[in-house]
């Protein structure tokens, strides 16, 4: 795998990094958190989905996109000056390819804060029906008025352009996505629920829909370059990837089992749906399922942000210009979950067509084309050449499962 090169190129780009920039732990906590979102209630469906064997598809996606996330860090010591995914995209493809992986980057990046913003206002309208908000003169009603709520809630965390700062954002995260697990586990352990519910092996017909689903769960690999970029000493990256995707998978893991044991095929897409409400420790699952958009919001906005202001040349002189930007971006994602508040099926979507495409597609491509490595190699060409094939399968599958649902229920 050209391990010992990877060393070597990094050694060699270490004096020009930066003596200043966020420690190994914020960015394990910045990484954690990334990738630890809104995924974290819908496992349990995805396996329902696609049965128990679904398990070892959740295992297999972690292991493939970490090794793409490892592909991305060998692509990136090519040039030390590469800083965002779709410096990437240019480095192996010109111009055009940098417009091709943007295109794809920032708009799962755009997509998935979208859902954060979805995901507060229906599950604040569930905790208080019947709300509604005064603004100026015009009165806003009940899911609308907390979607805007939790829009101006984000806003000021979009304005801090450290990822150092951010961690402290986002090491709450990491702990609410953690207590959310204990939670579930608490209501079918001691609250009465219990974990009865045998479930299926294998169910073919739901599996793309599963896969959509597993693949949306590691999506953060548009936020990996910002993060090695961020980081005081780079040479550490790789083992932020190990760290992350291993919390991750643990964390995904045991939610999927639990959610299935108790709810079977019942469950819905959302776990915390299926909770009894009256119990306290639903009432604090669902609080920190609130509690997780705040915390991963900016981490989401912030390439894309950052892409925009280093294009104009904004990033270092005019700060208040980049407040406008970001702003700007949170008006707009404000705006589409207004106008497209569906959930479930944009998640599928976003995990098939563009997490796949992120994640497991792009990724491979660049490092065919920016690195020779593995042409001495032969067994890795093998192994991305697979990992090729079966993003290819998944995004075509899953993209039509999901367009399919999606015109079903308009």
């Amino acid at each position: 795998m050209e391990v010992h090169n990877d060393e070597k190129l990094e050694t060699q780009h270490s004096d020009l990094q930066p003596s200043e920039g966020t420690t190994f732990l914020r960015t394990c906590f910045n990484g954690v958190n990334a990738m630890s979102g809104v995924g974290i209630l819908s496992v349990p469906y995805a396996l329902s989905e696609g049965g128990w064997f679904g398990l070892l598809l959740l295992l297999v996606m972690a292991v493939v996109c970490w090794y793409t996330g490892l592909l991305l860090r060998r692509c990136m010591n090519a040039n030390p000056l590469i800083k965002t995914y779709a410096d990437l995209g240019e480095l192996a493809f010109g111009y055009k390819g940098k417009l091709i992986v943007a295109f794809f980057l920032y708009l799962e990046l755009y997509l998935v804060a979208i859902e954060f913003l979805i995901l507060e206002g229906d599950n604040l309208n569930k905790l208080f029906p019947n709300m509604s908000f005064k603004v100026a003169n015009l009165r806003v009603e009940g899911k609308q008025g907390f979607t805007l709520l939790a829009a101006a809630l984000f806003l000021p965390t979009t304005w801090l352009r450290s990822m150092g700062l951010l961690a402290y954002i986002s090491a709450g995260g990491v702990l609410a996505s953690i207590i959310l697990v204990v939670c579930v586990f608490w209501v079918g352990a001691v609250d009465g629920v219990g974990f009865h519910e045998r479930g299926q092996f294998l169910k073919w017909g739901g599996m793309p829909t599963a896969v959509s689903l597993y693949a949306f769960c590691y999506c953060g690999h548009a936020v990996f370059p910002t993060l090695c970029t961020s980081m005081k000493d780079k040479r550490q990256f790789s083992k932020v990837l190990a760290i992350c995707f291993v919390v991750c998978t643990v964390n995904y893991g045991s939610m999927a089992i639990l959610g299935y044991l108790m709810y079977g095929d019942s469950v819905k897409s959302q776990v915390t749906l299926n909770l009894p409400v009256k119990k306290l420790s639903s009432k604090i699952a669902i609080y920190m399922t609130l509690i997780n958009p705040f915390t991963k919001y900016a981490i989401m906005i912030t390439p894309l942000a950052t892409a925009i202001e280093d294009h104009f040349q904004f990033y270092k002189s005019k700060y208040s210009i980049c407040i406008l930007i970001r702003t700007v971006l949170v008006i707009s994602t404000v705006v589409v979950a207004l106008v497209v508040p569906l959930f479930g099926y944009l998640m599928s979507l976003i995990g098939a067509f563009l997490s796949v495409t992120a994640s497991m597609l792009l990724p491979c491509i660049c490092y065919l084309k920016i690195s020779k490595a593995h042409r001495s190699n032969g067994l890795e060409l093998l192994v991305i050449i697979g990992i090729l094939i079966l993003g290819s399968l998944v995004a075509v599958l899953g993209t039509y499962m999901s367009l399919r649902q999606i015109i079903s229920h308009l």
